[in-house]
């Protein structure tokens, strides 16, 4: 990147605003429509079973192309890529919002995942750009852009009930307009330009190939509870999803310039700090599509309500991320705070599985989901940072890519394995509220025990700073 390319030094923690508003964008369209569910489920026909078709939809096609985008934003400039993103995501929005019915909703769905594909790795991009040649600059970066995410997803549960009770449900993709007029206009005065990379090949079947892959597998195990485990069609759809994703991975070994190089997990943490995204995710999103389903179908919250319930969780996530993660990981370590906050989190999830279906907001979600949010604040940052810094720098975007991709994949395999689950234990039972909240209760538990591994996987997979770099010079002397 040339200097001229570079915005003044002043302007570095405003370019950081905008890269942070793309990150709580990007997460929020996961979340806010959470809030609208029973509306939209009401209005275009959704069943139980495949209302998280809603979410799913933008979550598969959001990370499975997430190494595409990555690799895009490497090859083509990460400007160019975040500007490109922000038009796409504004086109789903629209199609997504003028929807009648469940196939142009769901194609709206995965425009607008295709959008934030481009847009979240060509951001943390830019912010290693604009920061990392000062590690201290790139903590406190780091801890904004970290903040942003969980913040938006939980924030987005807010203002998708003050938009539903208040407007109408299509207003919660329609928000996404103005604001991408607002990026694609500032993205040229605050970020980096850069030059583009040297020439190179562009893998669009292998993008396509994990996608379709992962879209197998969370259709399948979504689908799975409405026909049954042991039909043909699901283990048919599972398999044909296994060797979509083992398909992938072999080619990716044998191609010359592939899209995800399985050599960057030679570097020490990386895949170690991926898979405490992916588990992060897996039992972070099922907690908050549940909790929102608990509080307006089982307490009876209208939209607005509902949201403002989950306002808590977001203050606590901002604080926590912004001014307690980083003091704490500079002081204890990356690793002990990615583990606290994994175990603090299952024991927030395992708390909220004594809901009751007679209860209230300030015994059975508030102390529970401050808990967990708490947890959430601390493991998020330091498996980011762990992750991105792990990679070479002319790796950023695919490092980016990989790190995104592993936690929106855990999201949607998450919540696609918690939803079977808690079907098969009555949440999928509208007007029982004794089933539903059964149901709940399990969803609950099967995301603590997620998170529970996942604080076992770290304490054994992750390696403490001195033993990384020792690991690191072994293989560049090999």
């Amino acid at each position: 990147m040339s200097r001229k390319a570079s915005p003044p030094p002043s302007r570095r923690w405003t370019a950081l605003a905008l890269i942070a508003l793309a990150q709580f964008m990007v997460i929020m369209d996961t979340s806010i429509i959470g809030v609208a569910l029973p509306k939209m489920q009401k209005e275009l026909g959704f069943s139980q079973e495949n209302l998280s078709w809603v979410f799913n939809a933008y979550v598969v096609v959001f990370g499975g192309l997430l190494l595409l985008g990555g690799r895009l934003s490497d090859l083509f400039g990460a400007r160019r890529l975040f500007s490109l993103g922000w038009i796409v995501l504004g086109a789903g929005s629209l199609v997504a919002g003028v929807a009648g019915d469940v196939p142009t909703e769901l194609i709206g769905r995965g425009v607008q995942g295709v959008g934030a594909a481009l847009i979240a790795p060509s951001a943390l991009t830019l912010l290693m750009m604009l920061f990392g040649a000062n590690p201290k600059e790139l903590t406190k970066a780091f801890a904004v852009y970290g903040a942003a995410a969980p913040a938006g997803g939980t924030a987005g549960v807010f203002l998708g009930g003050l938009i539903t009770e208040y407007a109408s449900w299509p207003w919660v993709f329609y928000i996404n307009i103005p604001i991408a007029i607002l990026a694609l206009a500032a993205a040229p005065a605050l970020l980096p330009g850069g030059a583009l990379a040297p020439r190179g090949s562009i893998d669009v079947v292998g993008a396509l190939t994990v996608t379709l892959g992962l879209g197998a597998a969370v259709f399948a195990i979504v689908r799975a509870p409405e026909i049954g485990w042991g039909d043909p069609a699901t283990w048919g759809v599972l398999l044909l999803a296994a060797v979509l994703l083992v398909g992938f991975l072999l080619s990716q070994a044998r191609k010359r310039q592939p899209l995800m190089p399985l050599s960057i997990f030679r570097a020490a943490n990386l895949a170690a700090a991926n898979l405490a995204q992916l588990l992060l995710g897996a039992a972070w999103i099922p907690m908050w599509f549940f909790l929102n389903l608990y509080l307006q179908q089982v307490l009876g919250y209208s939209a607005f309500p509902s949201g403002a319930a989950l306002l808590p969780m977001t203050v606590l996530i901002m604080v926590g991320m912004v001014a307690l993660a980083p003091r704490l990981m500079a002081r204890f370590g990356a690793k002990a705070m990615i583990v606290t906050g994994l175990v603090l989190l299952a024991g927030g999830l395992y708390w909220m599985s004594f809901i009751r279906p007679d209860g209230n907001f300030w015994v059975d979600v508030l102390p529970a989901s401050l808990l967990a949010a708490l947890g959430m604040s601390l493991a998020f940052i330091p498996s980011l940072q762990t992750a991105i810094s792990a990679a070479k720098p002319e790796e950023g975007g695919l490092a980016s890519g990989i790190v995104n991709t592993s936690y929106q994949i855990g999201s949607a395999l998450g919540l696609a394995v918690v939803t079977a689950v808690a079907a098969g234990y009555g949440a999928d039972r509208l007007g029982d509220k004794v089933a539903l909240t059964d149901g709940f209760s399990v969803a609950f538990i099967a995301a603590a025990l997620v998170a529970a591994v996942a604080a076992v996987l770290t304490v054994v997979t992750v390696r403490t700073r001195k033993a990384a770099e020792t690991e690191t010079k072994v293989d560049s002397v090999v």
